[in-house]
């Protein structure tokens, strides 16, 4: 592994806030940057932690959620994901998105990973749970989402990885580790 200097090296002169939502603020820097020429740098800021859940129940079944992504322009399929406040505990936000949008509850709740969903715009991260230990109720989507709810084999949401029907990175990573657990006898 080549060892680096972990310094950071780029200098910010001015930083400036050039719009803003409930979600998300797009924040603009006048910055040096490693060369020490003047440049500019975008930053989307997100004001949740992404919260991805996979749910498994114990004949390796998944629930994924189909929707349209309005910044793709075009349908997705998904784990099931949300945003959880900062502050609040990011199991609490996993529960409360996996019964939203599916109905299910789930007893235990096993952290797969922590992501950086793309690093070199956005200072989002997420939080990636196995949610196990199923029981069933009632969805409760919020009024912005048009979900469908599908139940699939891990296998085959393993398979829509592979041939490119999942390409949302929470999902992708979320199922890729898990297969990796499975196929290690650990789940």
């Amino acid at each position: 592994m080549n060892e680096r200097n972990e310094k950071n090296s780029w200098q910010t002169l001015k930083t400036e806030v050039k719009f803003e939502t409930p979600w998300i603020k797009v924040t603009k820097h006048d910055v040096l940057n490693p060369a020490g020429k003047p440049a500019q740098y975008g930053v989307v800021g997100f004001k949740n932690i992404a919260i991805g859940i996979l749910p498994l129940d114990k004949d390796l079944n998944t629930w994924i959620v189909g929707q349209w992504r309005y910044p793709l322009e075009q349908y997705s399929w998904e784990i099931i994901e949300g945003g959880g406040p900062h502050g609040i505990d990011p199991i609490e936000s996993a529960k409360r998105e996996l019964k939203e949008e599916t109905g299910i509850l789930a007893e235990k709740y096993t952290e797969l990973c922590r992501i950086h969903t793309s690093n070199s715009v956005t200072d989002e991260y997420g939080i990636i749970y196995l949610a196990q230990s199923l029981s069933f109720s009632e969805a409760e989507p919020e009024e912005s989402e048009d979900l469908t709810v599908r139940k699939v084999t891990f296998n085959t949401a393993y398979e829509m990885v592979m041939n490119g029907e999942i390409s949302d990175s929470l999902s992708m990573v979320a199922i890729l580790k898990t297969k990796i657990l499975i196929d290690k006898g650990l789940i």
